[in-house]
């Protein structure tokens, strides 16, 4: 009786783990004019989200455009449910399910997300006029696959997580986080490293991207970090301290780097990004982007607040 109590108690928890119901999810919305046209969402695993994200890092890193990350997504989706899978079909692993054998580097480098993600606009860019082609037609000419017309079912919700993690879409991506490891630390150092490996070094670029002290009101502090007693107490200092302040130089590139850092919020173990006015923290993730100045904000909220201002990541500080 015990054992089947113990295997229907880890049945359970399998399945809320693989639906989401533990509360981890990202959920990505159009905005704007194009929810006026047609109102849609999706949603994803936040392991998915940060794959995602990082093809679309790797894109803005190359500068290329809109099209080329909806083909990537669109080719990631179908081939790997955007999962950095170890297996497939004959030797074909990863995100994009590149094989070894037909070129695209070995399996141990096909399972680097911004290696793979690179290999695959390696090809794409070479495809003539493939800004303009259908995202399945551009796609298989990448990947060859023996079933070419699947790329097309991914085409809508890859456009819409395009929008989003290219920038163009404000506060269009949020994810929660759920309940597990609370009480790990998140690392500076482990956030700007990340930053760096997929946008490049160009992300940090300023003197920004390293860790930044911010006055009790939420300014950046003049010259040296903040002594302690200046106008705040040693909680606030604390959290100064830790916040990664990465420049932004427009507003698009502003939410694209929020976006890919709500995205990797779980992983990274990132508690508060704050960027154009608005404020995502992990422990009231279920409300999405907020004001900044709302209830409950924190003085992290007011960093950042300005369009083309720096994007303000606080990683958890842990218990």
């Amino acid at each position: 009786m015990a054992c089947a109590v113990l295997l229907a108690v880890v049945a359970y928890a399998v399945v809320r783990g693989l639906t989401g119901q533990d509360g981890s999810v990202c959920t990505v919305r159009a905005t704007g004019s194009a929810a006026a046209r047609e109102p849609s969402e999706y949603s994803l695993k936040p392991e998915q989200a940060a794959n995602a994200a990082t093809i679309a890092a790797v894109a803005s890193r190359r500068g290329l455009p809109e099209a080329a990350v909806t083909t990537a997504l669109a080719t990631a989706m179908q081939e790997s449910h955007l999962r950095n899978v170890p297996h497939g079909d004959r030797d074909s692993v990863g995100l994009f399910q590149q094989r070894p054998s037909q070129g695209w580097g070995t399996a141990a480098q096909i399972q680097d997300p911004v290696y793979s993600a690179g290999r695959f606009y390696d090809h794409l860019v070479k495809v003539p006029g493939y800004e303009r082609l259908p995202v399945t037609v551009a796609a298989q000419r990448v990947q060859r696959s023996g079933y070419p017309r699947a790329y097309a079912r991914h085409e809508k919700n890859a456009a819409l997580l395009t929008a989003a993690l290219t920038g163009h879409a404000a506060a269009a991506l949020n994810c929660t986080t759920g309940t597990r490891d609370r009480d790990r630390p998140g690392e500076p150092r482990q956030v700007r490293e990340r930053l760096v490996r997929e946008f490049g070094r160009d992300v940090l670029a300023e003197g920004s991207g390293t860790v930044h002290t911010r006055s009790a009101a939420g300014g950046p502090s003049a010259g040296a970090p903040h002594a302690p007693g200046a106008g705040a107490g040693p909680a606030a200092h604390a959290r100064a301290a830790r916040t990664v302040s990465v420049p932004a130089h427009d507003r698009r590139a502003g939410w694209e780097l929020a976006h890919w850092a709500v995205a990797n919020a779980e992983a990274l173990r990132i508690d508060r990004i704050s960027y154009d006015g608005r404020v995502w923290q992990a422990d009231r993730a279920s409300e999405g982007w907020r004001r900044a100045g709302a209830p409950g904000a924190g003085f992290e909220a007011k960093g950042g607040t300005a369009p083309g201002g720096p994007v303000d990541l606080l990683p958890a500080a842990g218990h």
